[in-house]
Order: structure tokens, then sequence, then C-alpha cells
């Protein structure tokens, strides 16, 4: 029967029959205690029988730390796009038994200054800063020594955690030229070149994309440009490609929102894919499988780099050693469905 006030360590202690200090070198599996498994497994089941849980608070008290991890949004919790680094964020702090605290900023820098201040009055022992658009950053100067990491964007004085574009680009690329395709069409490319507070991995995607083009010693049989990734940007490429070039075989379109405007288009224009044009795109979004055919696409790497960005904070908590500035690239997978055929 569990005591009516809240468990403590001395509980556990009477309900075993061991000290207080063998409970808590037990619970935490304190190495060097020398404490028998089946010791360690009995105290854990009287705990659990108690209904027994850490006193966060106390801990923090002799540690000056509070075990819990800082996550600043920026329309990373708000939107379906990204969330997936959340969960990769989630499972790499529950795993080393640390908490999240998560605040949304909302693409607003004045909710980024207080997310920021709720953060520390919270006591937090390191802060990821996560976006939704791959940017870079101006970020509240730092008050405290609390580690920083941004994960899919940059920031001044953090270490970076990125999606790896350029071999991404020729990716795309070469798997068109494998399945035979050399009647390329490109829909979306950006008319200039992105400012990093617009995206640092714009840029970066499409000289992967030339790079591997020019190294199979090809042009594009067609282009249409835009700055606004989105399906309506596709359903106008299509015209535009046709336009330059009726016999393109493949379109390759800079996201999966562009391609979905892309399949739109070419419906209308009762062409069938792949049997007519393949297209080929960038982000595996959450309706890549459903459409149909299932778009073939390269994976944005959300929650790898969600759980690489907290790996990153917890070693510093270990080392004490925040991670220097630099940049983690993570790769993108080619997610092959039904939208690719060989030629």
């Amino acid at each position: 029967m569990p005591p009516a006030h809240r468990p403590t360590l001395a509980d556990i202690a009477r309900a075993t029959g061991l000290s207080v200090s063998a409970v808590s070198m037990a619970l935490r599996e304190r190495p060097g205690s020398r404490i028998p498994p089946e010791t360690i497994a009995r105290v854990k089941a009287a705990a659990a029988d108690l209904g027994y849980v850490t006193n966060a608070q106390a801990r923090g008290l002799r540690t000056g730390r509070t075990a819990t991890l800082g996550f600043v949004s920026d329309e990373v919790t708000v939107t379906r796009f990204a969330a997936g680094m959340l969960r990769g964020l989630l499972d790499a702090t529950e795993e080393r038994e640390h908490a999240l605290m998560i605040a949304e900023a909302d693409h607003r820098p004045d909710r980024f200054a207080r997310a920021f201040d709720s953060m520390r009055s919270h006591r937090i022992d390191a802060l990821a800063v996560g976006l939704m658009d791959s940017r870079h950053v101006t970020l509240p100067a730092a008050t405290s020594r609390e580690p920083r990491v941004a994960i899919n964007g940059t920031a001044d004085g953090c270490h970076a955690v990125l999606p790896d574009e350029h071999p991404a680009g020729r990716a795309a690329v070469e798997h068109l030229l494998h399945r035979g395709h050399r009647r390329i069409a490109l829909v979306g490319r950006h008319p200039h070149r992105a400012a990093p507070e617009v995206s640092v991995n714009i840029s970066i995607r499409l000289d992967g994309i030339d790079a591997a083009m020019d190294d199979a010693g090809l042009r594009f049989a067609a282009e249409h440009r835009g700055t606004v990734w989105e399906p309506e940007l596709g359903r106008e490429g299509v015209a535009a490609v046709l336009e330059q070039a009726s016999d393109v075989t493949a379109i390759l379109a800079v996201n999966d929102r562009v391609a979905f405007g892309v399949l739109q288009g070419l419906q209308e224009r009762g062409l069938r894919v792949p049997e007519d044009v393949s297209v080929l795109s960038f982000d595996d979004e959450e309706l890549a499988p459903v459409v149909r055919p299932g778009l073939t696409t390269l994976r944005l790497p959300y929650p790898e780099m969600g759980a690489i960005g907290a790996g990153l904070l917890l070693e510093a908590l270990a080392t004490g050693e925040a991670p220097a500035p630099g940049t983690t690239l993570v790769p993108l997978e080619l997610v092959e469905r039904g939208s690719v055929r060989s030629v």
C-alpha cells in the first residue's frame, strides 16, 4: 500500500531493507557502486510500487542543473512540415532522462526574445533553436553559459545541424540520369542567389543540381523560375517548360510542394506520370506517399537533425565543453516511389 505522503528514498529503503544511500545509488545505477543487478531490479520494483519519482528540483539544487533542455521553435511546432525534428529531440532527451521545454517564436523576433527569457527563468541547462525554413537567424545575446545549437538553420556563435543539400542535389539528377533521362526540365530555380536570411540551403541544393548536370555534359531542356515554392508554381511550370521543350521526359521540382503542382499540371494536360513524364523532387512531405503515383523524393532528415542537435547539447553538458561553432551535415535519403521510370 503506497504511503499517503510523497514517496521518498527512505520509504524505498524501508521496503527493501537497504540503506538510503544504497537505494540512491541503485536508482541512479551509479558506476562503481558494486550493487548487484538483482538488487537494482528489486529497488526499481519497489520504487514503482510506491509511486516514487525523482525530485528534479532537489537534484538541481545539488548539481546546479535541471536536466532540462530548451527548444525554441521557429514554426516547427505549428506546422506539419518539420514536426519530425521535435520527435528526434524528444526521443534523444528522453533516452538520456532529460526533459524538453518548448517555446514557439512563430517567425517573430520579439517572441524569440521572450522565449529566451522564459527558458532562462526556468534554468534550462542547454538550448536548441529549430527552424522550419532553413535560414540564418539573429538570436538574443547570450547572458548565461548554456550551450546552444541551431537545427535546420544557422545563428552566430552556434553550432549548426543542417541537411546536406549539395550531394542531395547531385543525387536527384544522377537518379534521373541512371534511369536514362537526358531531356530534363527544372521547375523552381530562384532567379537570384538567396540571401542567408531567406535560406542557407536553396542555393546549395541548386549548386548540387547544376554540378551533376555539368558533369554529365548536359543542360536543362527547359526551366521555369520562381521564389514561392508552392503548388501553383508547379502548375505554371508545366505549361512553361512544355512550351519550351515538348519532348522532356522528366521534370525535377525544387521541393514537394512544387512537385504536387507539377503532377496536377501534367494531369490537366492529359499526360501520365511516369509513363509520359517522370517527376522527382525534395523534402518527402506527408502527402508524398499519398499522391498517385507516389512521389519519388529526397527526404529531409528532420528526426535525425533533431536527435543530433540534442545529442550535441547532452554531450556538452557531460563534458563541460559547448559545441564549437561549425556545421554538422546530415544526408538526405532518396525515397523511391512511382513517379520516376526508366526510358
